[in-house]
């Protein structure tokens, strides 16, 4: 029985004590839970508050509706860059990077009960908890080249730790994988039928993390295993000419399928993207959220993100005019710039 009820819908989120747990719901439905600041710094805020009380042993974070979380409000960001107001767009990322951080210090158990799309923002304010319970509704994704951004929210952290050269191929390519997909490839950690989410949000209520293990049913084949082993092979390479050469010497529909997504998504940001990975797989987390600030305040200001956000969000067109065009046209001094201290 709820003993205390905070309410927050106002700023897209709702906290609740209920026994000796607080339960947070995202409560922005019909943008698919996207966040933005006033979701994040609710958040935030919430987790500091129950980080230091007694009486709240677990937090269980929801999303209403048809999505967990689709991302951040970057539709929002665009707007400012393009008006001009760096600050704002900047201290988005700010705070959405120390929420992720809160996230992977936050000293009791911290679960997302994740349904529908899960996608970039929505990782991190996930996956760097205890657990993340995840349905066949789920989809994950970090689909940021496609918009002329790279991951973050501590992806180049958490991709490129992924087993393989798995991390890179998602990175790289935005692959969506599905709810048992990702429990396979360990950004999920449990697998629950969606007819029995809210019945396990009881349970845990009631009994911890331990009700998890009632509720996990056998996972699903694992729909990359045919394909792991071109993905370690390709994804691997040191740079992206020799992924996409190593792409085209292989005779097979899933490395013609991968060779054109990748043409569809901004040169620019995949080289940037796989420079950001290759170098998050060197740090800890913290020092990663560190760089990826550093590299979002420099890509905001960039062509390429407004052109992506623009076609893939707002216009939805998908015809992005990306700048430079072709992979060869990338300045090698520009990407290097990108990451100068």
């Amino acid at each position: 029985m709820a003993s205390e009820g905070i309410a927050a819908e106002a700023v897209g989120l709702e906290a609740r004590r209920v026994g000796r747990a607080g339960r947070l719901m995202l409560r922005r439905p019909q943008a698919l839970n996207a966040l933005d600041l006033a979701m994040i710094r609710a958040l935030h805020a919430q987790l500091r508050l129950w980080q230091d009380d007694p009486e709240i042993e677990i937090v269980i974070l929801e999303g209403e509706g048809r999505a967990f979380c689709a991302g951040g409000d970057v539709r929002r960001v665009r707007a400012e860059v393009l008006a001009g107001d760096f600050e704002a767009a900047e201290t988005f990322f700010a705070e959405e990077y120390a929420l992720n951080a809160a996230i992977a210090h936050f000293p009791k158990p911290y679960l997302s009960l994740m349904h529908g799309a899960c996608m970039g923002g929505g990782l991190g304010i996930s996956v760097h908890g205890s657990d993340r319970i995840v349905t066949e509704t789920a989809v994950f994704a970090m689909p940021e080249t496609a918009i002329g951004f790279a991951p973050d929210v501590g992806a180049s952290y958490f991709l490129p730790r992924l087993a393989g050269a798995l991390g890179f191929y998602l990175g790289l390519t935005g692959a969506r994988l599905t709810g048992a997909d990702a429990v396979h490839a360990g950004l999920g950690t449990a697998f629950v039928p969606s007819e029995r989410l809210a019945e396990l949000g009881d349970a845990l209520v009631r009994d911890g993390r331990a009700a998890i293990a009632h509720f996990s049913a056998p996972l699903p084949a694992y729909s990359l295993a045919p394909v792991l082993s071109a993905i370690d092979q390709s994804f691997s390479a040191e740079s992206l000419p020799d992924i996409l050469a190593r792409l085209e010497a292989m005779d097979s529909d899933w490395a013609r399928a991968t060779l054109a997504e990748l043409r569809r998504h901004s040169p620019s940001a995949l080289c940037w993207s796989l420079t950001s990975l290759k170098a998050g797989a060197r740090m800890d987390l913290d020092s990663a959220l560190a760089a990826e600030l550093r590299l979002a305040q420099r890509l905001m200001r960039l062509p390429e993100f407004a052109e992506g956000v623009r076609a893939m969000l707002v216009d939805k067109d998908r015809k992005p005019r990306w700048q430079p065009a072709r992979l060869e046209d990338v300045d090698p001094r520009m990407i290097r710039d990108l990451f100068r201290p």
